[in-house]
């Protein structure tokens, strides 16, 4: 007998999704944000999306700035939130995204579909993290 893969479905009914006003209202500000700080270190800016925030927790990242600014081999990156709190996550280079440690960084600051977060690159594997909360969430 081969065993069957179990199904875990998720209840999705209570996901909130950002309206396309909203998500470009946050990603404006977080653009102005970016305008302000060092252009000595490299910034991109991030939209949320549901797979960044539930489920999955995958955060996929620019493929350019990676490859032109990130370590060539997999790496712990720590992302340093405004107050300073540091979050290990795991830099995979040939996927150019973050994947263990970025659902513990986005639960502890509970994303949601639609913030915009800033990356700016301070050293080779660290992020200085801004969030610019989508409008109507429980966190703007």
């Amino acid at each position: 007998m081969i065993p069957r893969r179990v199904s875990k479905h998720r209840d999705l009914s209570n996901r909130v999704y950002a309206s396309d006003e909203a998500r470009a209202e946050a990603l404006e500000k977080a653009e102005k944000l970016e305008s302000g700080l060092d252009p000595h270190f490299p910034v991109f800016i991030k939209s949320m999306l549901q797979s960044h925030v539930t489920g999955g927790f995958w955060l996929g990242l620019p493929v350019h700035f990676c490859k032109t600014n990130l370590p060539k081999r997999d790496e712990v990156m720590t992302l340093v939130d405004e107050e300073g709190h540091e979050y290990p996550t795991i830099y995979l280079a040939k996927k150019t995204g973050l994947s263990g440690g970025w659902k513990g960084f986005a639960v502890a600051h509970r994303l949601v579909d639609g913030d915009a977060i800033v990356f700016q690159l301070l050293q080779r594997t660290t992020f200085k993290v801004y969030i610019i909360r989508v409008k109507g969430s429980e966190q703007s």
